[in-house]
């Protein structure tokens, strides 16, 4: 019989059965004001695996903080067996500002596995590495796009893993993007240390969308079950169809700058020369049609009004399969 072990987070223990918020301080605001980011644990007496839900790593992107706070709400992560551990907002310190990074000016994702005397992004990398993630089987880690693009509600994992390919089908988004880890992310340190994660994105920065929220959450709900730590009054919805993998795609940039205006949106299927957008003067004068390169599902769409030449407007699958 499997033995359900003591959890310890920055000298706190939390026993099996106990539930407990731990706080994480590593650093003030110039302000000296305090920042702490709240660490929720909730164990099973019955042993079982660790699951992490986080978000907020890109302190703009609040849909995913959405998703976990719901999921804490709606006690989904009353395990039934096991532990569930959500940090709703890892970089407290970009989503005080509604900014993407940190304070000093780095990408905390770009910046795995951190270091114990390095930047300020640097070192809560590293205790994020060093006081939780050695707790943790498995990870489901929010993401929103940026910049005012809008993703499709997807899961991203490595090419060529079958039991992330496995996990993604119980989580079924409705699509499923293959993209190599990029060194120095969080879900590149997380798989060095064995921890088998999803990375989930949907919706866009500085926004919460309800639809992009329940897909995260029924999928959250789906990859509980899956190991049966689902809480027997949380019944998880059976998805309605497959996700969709997409093993290649590509960006569509805009050829001129004018007020944009998208006739296809994130998640929608195009046929090669279908018309998805207009970029116009302010004028009158100028109206530039943008068609689709090929066909294939649109997983990203640009929500700005106005787009500069080169920017990129639609993120579109090129193969994809069932």
């Amino acid at each position: 019989m499997a033995i359900n072990k003591t959890i310890t987070i920055l000298g706190e223990e939390v026993l099996p059965g106990e539930s407990k918020t731990i706080t994480m301080e590593i650093a003030r605001l110039h302000t000296m004001t305090k920042l702490k980011i709240p660490i929720i644990v909730e164990r099973s007496k019955i042993p079982g695996p660790t699951v992490l839900f986080s978000a907020g790593l890109h302190g703009d992107e609040i849909n995913g903080i959405e998703i976990v706070r719901q999921i804490i709400v709606r006690k989904i992560n009353k395990p039934k067996r096991g532990t569930i551990i959500c940090i709703p907002v890892v970089n407290i310190f970009g989503f005080v500002n509604q900014s993407r990074e940190f304070p000093d000016g780095r990408d905390l994702n770009r910046v795995f596995p951190g270091s114990k005397n390095g930047s300020l992004a640097s070192r809560f990398a590293y205790y994020l590495l060093k006081e939780v993630i050695p707790n943790v089987d498995y990870c489901v880690d929010f993401h929103a796009g940026g910049a005012s693009r809008f993703n499709a509600p997807q899961i991203r994992i490595v090419p060529n893993n079958a039991e992330l390919k496995e996990l993604s089908d119980v989580f079924n988004a409705p699509f499923t993007l293959y993209s190599k880890n990029i060194p120095g992310s969080f879900r590149n340190a997380c798989t060095k240390l064995g921890v088998k994660m999803l990375l989930f994105e949907g919706g866009k920065s500085l926004d919460i969308n309800n639809d992009i929220s329940q897909e995260g959450i029924q999928g959250a709900k789906r990859f509980l079950q899956h190991f049966d730590m689902l809480n027997p009054q949380r019944k998880a919805p059976v998805a309605n169809n497959n996700s969709i993998y997409i093993d290649k795609s590509g960006w569509v940039r805009a050829r001129v700058s004018g007020l944009f205006q998208h006739r296809a949106a994130a998640g929608d299927f195009v046929t090669k020369g279908d018309i998805i957008a207009l970029i116009t003067d302010p004028f009158g004068k100028v109206e530039n049609k943008v068609k689709a390169p090929n066909s294939g599902y649109i997983i990203n769409a640009n929500d700005a009004p106005i787009v500069y030449q080169g920017d990129a407007i639609f993120h579109i699958s090129q193969s994809y399969r069932f």
